[in-house]
Formats: C-alpha cells, sequence, structure tokens
C-alpha cells in the first residue's frame, strides 16, 4: 500500500520543513516518532553551528530518522555541510537547482536527496500577473537592475527530468493550492500524474504537496500515482509546531486563502505565497508595485533561530511563539485546504489518524461494489 514503506520510513506522510523556524525538534521528533519523515528548517543564513545544535536536540526527542529542509535561494552551502556532517536520513531542497554534485556528496554522507519540484513559465510574468498593467515596465527595470533578478523559463517538466537524472531519491510534487511559498502556476491534481508519468520506472518515489490536510487528499494522491504525501498546514495546526498561538486559532477561525505577493517583498523578490484572507490583508492586498517591507513602520520583535529581530509591516515573518507587537497585523500562510481543519491536534495523532483513515476509506469506500 502506498502508506508504507517510502524511503524507510513506515508510513508515507511528510511533514513540510515549516519556515523561519515553525518544524523545531518538537514538531519533527514527534512526526518521526509516529512513523512519518519530520523535516527541520535550516535559518536562511549560514549557522552550521547552530543547525548541528538543531539536529542534536531533535536526536534527544527522537531515537527515529528525520530531515532538513533547506531554501537554496538564501546562503545555505555551510549549513548543508553541517547537515551532512550530522548524517541525517533526508536532505530535503526547494527554490533552486539540485546539483548532481550535491547528490552524489549527500550520498557519500548517507542522505537521501528529496527536492521539492513544481513548473512555472517565468520569473518576471508571475511576478507581473499581481501588478497593474501601468506598473509592468517600472517593475520589469526594478527586477533586472535593483533586485539583480533574471527571468528563470523552463520546460513544463525540465526540473523533473532534471531530478532525476542527478539520482535524487524522491521528488515532492508542489501544486498551487499549497500555503507559503509557492511560484507553481499549476493545480496538483493535473501535475501530479504528469510527474509521475516521467518518472515511470526508475524507481523514484513522487510525494504530492499542496492542500493536502485529511484522509481523503491522501487517498486522491495515492490514487493519482503518488507513494506518500507531504503536509505543511495541517502540522502548523499541531500541538508542537513553534507557530504563535494566535497564528494557529486563525488556522481554524479562517477558511479562505489567497495566492498574493504582498509580503517579504525586498526579502524574497519574485516569491508569490498563499496566505490566509485576515482582515489586515484584506485591506492591503492590492498594495501598489512600489510598497515594501522596507519602508514600512516597525509592528513587532520576535526572536528566529537565536536571533533577535524586527518585523515591519508587509514582512514575510511568520508569529513564533516570542513574537510580541500586532500579531493580527503579521503575514499567515496558509494552503488552501485550511478550512477543513478543525481542531489543533498533537502531530503524532495527525500522522495516526491518517493513515488509519486512508485504510478505511480505501476498503470501505472504494471497493469494486462502489464503481
Amino acid at each position: 500500500m502506498g502508506w508504507k514503506g517510502i524511503l524507510g520510513f513506515e508510513y508515507g506522510i511528510v511533514q513540510g520543513p515549516l519556515g523561519p523556524d515553525i518544524a523545531g525538534p518538537e514538531l519533527v521528533a514527534a512526526v518521526a516518532n509516529a512513523g512519518g519523515l519530520g523535516l527541520l528548517r535550516t535559518p536562511d543564513w549560514e549557522s552550521p553551528d547552530y543547525v548541528k545544535e538543531l539536529i542534536r536536540k531533535t536526536r534527544k526527542l527522537t531515537d527515529k530518522p528525520f530531515g532538513v529542509g533547506v531554501v537554496l535561494a538564501f546562503p545555505h552551502k555551510e549549513n548543508v555541510k553541517a547537515i551532512l556532517e550530522e548524517k541525517v536520513a533526508v536532505l530535503q531542497l526547494y527554490w533552486g537547482e539540485c546539483s548532481k554534485e550535491l547528490v552524489i556528496e549527500a550520498h557519500n554522507a548517507g542522505v537521501k536527496v528529496v527536492p521539492q519540484f513544481c513548473t512555472y513559465d517565468e520569473v518576471i510574468p508571475l511576478v507581473f500577473a499581481f501588478l497593474d498593467p501601468r506598473e509592468m515596465c517600472k517593475v520589469g527595470i526594478r527586477l533586472y537592475h535593483e533586485l539583480n533578478v533574471t527571468p528563470l523559463k523552463v520546460g513544463s517538466l525540465e526540473e523533473a527530468k532534471k531530478a532525476i537524472n542527478v539520482g535524487v531519491d524522491a521528488i515532492i510534487v508542489q501544486g498551487r493550492e499549497a500555503g507559503g511559498h509557492v511560484i507553481g502556476q499549476e493545480g496538483l491534481i493535473s501535475l501530479l500524474p504528469r510527474v509521475v508519468d516521467l518518472v515511470g520506472d526508475h524507481g523514484i518515489p513522487v510525494i504530492a504537496a499542496g492542500g493536502i490536510v485529511d484522509a481523503r487528499g491522501y487517498v486522491a494522491a495515492l490514487a493519482l500515482g503518488a507513494k506518500g504525501i507531504c503536509m505543511g498546514t495541517r502540522f502548523l495546526a499541531t500541538h508542537e509546531s513553534y507557530a504563535h498561538p494566535t497564528y494557529k486559532r486563525k488556522l481554524i477561525e479562517y477558511d479562505k486563502t489567497e495566492y498574493t505577493d504582498v509580503f517579504g517583498r525586498a526579502r524574497w523578490p519574485g516569491a508569490p505565497h498563499r496566505v490566509l484572507q485576515t482582515p489586515f490583508f484584506c485591506d492591503w492586498k492590492c498594495l501598489t508595485a512600489q510598497e515594501n517591507e522596507t519602508n514600512q513602520p516597525i509592528i513587532g520583535r520576535t526572536i528566529i533561530h537565536g536571533v533577535e529581530r524586527e518585523i515591519r509591516r508587509f514582512a514575510g515573518t511568520v508569529p513564533n511563539p516570542t513574537t510580541t507587537g500586532d500579531i493580527e497585523s503579521m503575514v499567515m500562510y496558509a494552503g488552501q485546504s485550511v478550512g477543513l481543519i478543525k481542531e489543533i491536534l498533537p502531530a503524532g495523532q495527525v500522522v495516526k489518524k491518517l493513515v488509519e483513515a486512508a485504510q478505511l476509506l480505501i476498503h470501505q469506500t472504494f471497493n469494486p461494489d462502489s464503481i
């Protein structure tokens, strides 16, 4: 069955590496202890000693294998080196190219490599999708000259083909329904089977991500050819996640999200995201293209991976338990299926309930007489 044995883990359930520090040792260990694959998230800056400390803290909470997620858009070489030195089970990569050299280096350290993949056409049209036509020319110039962003064009499934060719151990396929930073423009239901067909008999498990929060989504992903699922928002809404209590509460209160580029424009240009439709976001979602967080008032303070930070209005920083200030005016990422989440649960219980409900759904609902 699809819920068993992926990458050597008991179940095919992956907890996404929620950033910047929401997926901490407690959450990752809880998922690992329940038989899933938990993923820590490295800082978005080089801090190899801190990364090793995170890994060692997690090992004190579980004797099960786990992994670490790295966003390649930020400085990461020393962090990756630390991860390989610690010999975690899985190195998960996102928002950048996974090189053959890195895969070989990881495999030599006994670490499996799992990139996250989505399809997109070009960076600049993606950003322009949020702009008034009168702003396009000015912003195009700013992207080229001020932000040093180069338009990147890829074929429909080129990134997946590259990942297969460099020898990765699994591929996470992310649909546009996902919460947080999502560069892809295709929905999971159309993208997933195409990648499954592309992988073919290469023996590389495909893991589905984007809008999956319950057993129905899990079984649907299996039917489309996935061997497992990766969830972010569902694990965000758990006791062990390092999200601020207000953020968790809003995941239960609100059921609508929107794909936008309002938050964190200066820090991570060309990185659209899906967020909760909070009252603050609804008031500001038509923010003009010239505005970003750099010229905004400070609305709070926080500690992220041990570093004190100011939070300005429209920053891309989600609130954690250390955050003070105007919490409800801060970004709150969430996937499109957030409305299906009705309660905050222990992470281990999320894994257990998903597996049991998926098995029940397959055996009782999808029997030959129901087709």
